[in-house]
């Protein structure tokens, strides 16, 4: 399978860059990762608290194949409408701590548009902890299921 999400990660940096193309509308896009419906439905978890504002906040929860429950959660810091959204990420319980995420969304013709990701991370260290993880894959599985979603949404 084709890794179309690609990471890019330079050595010694504390952060990395993620970008996709997608074969949607950027308004489609950006309702992805705006709407609990459609965030439930890619990202495979249980949205408890979604607030799609400047100065909102979200809460997620996802439960693994052995029953356990993974709760993450950030701040919303600016929301531009089809454009932009700040925000930080952070996994309950896990050792990395928050991160900080500039999500930019770009139309690039009618029917397309890239995300790029910006995501800054506390030191280089926990960066390279993160990438030691699937996380390459897990975030193309992801994507991928955001572009079968919304293909199907806007294609009946």
């Amino acid at each position: 399978m084709e890794i179309k999400t690609k990471i890019h990660a330079a050595d010694g940096a504390q952060e990395l860059t993620i970008t996709r193309d997608f074969e949607l509308p950027v308004h489609l896009l950006f309702r992805a990762y705006t709407e609990a419906s459609l965030v439930e439905q890619w990202m495979g978890t249980k949205v408890l608290k979604l607030d799609s504002e400047p100065h909102g906040s979200y809460r997620f929860e996802t439960t693994d194949p052995k029953g356990n429950k993974h709760g993450f959660h950030g701040t919303i810091h600016a929301f531009v409408q089809d454009s932009s959204i700040i925000r930080t990420f952070e996994m309950e319980n896990a050792p990395f701590g928050p991160q900080l995420e500039f999500l930019d969304f770009e139309p690039l013709t009618g029917d397309t548009c890239r995300l790029t990701m910006h995501v800054v991370y506390r030191t280089a260290a926990i960066r390279d902890q993160i990438l030691k993880l699937p996380f390459a894959q897990g975030i193309n599985m992801a994507h991928n299921r955001i572009q079968e979603l919304l293909d199907t949404k806007s294609n009946p």
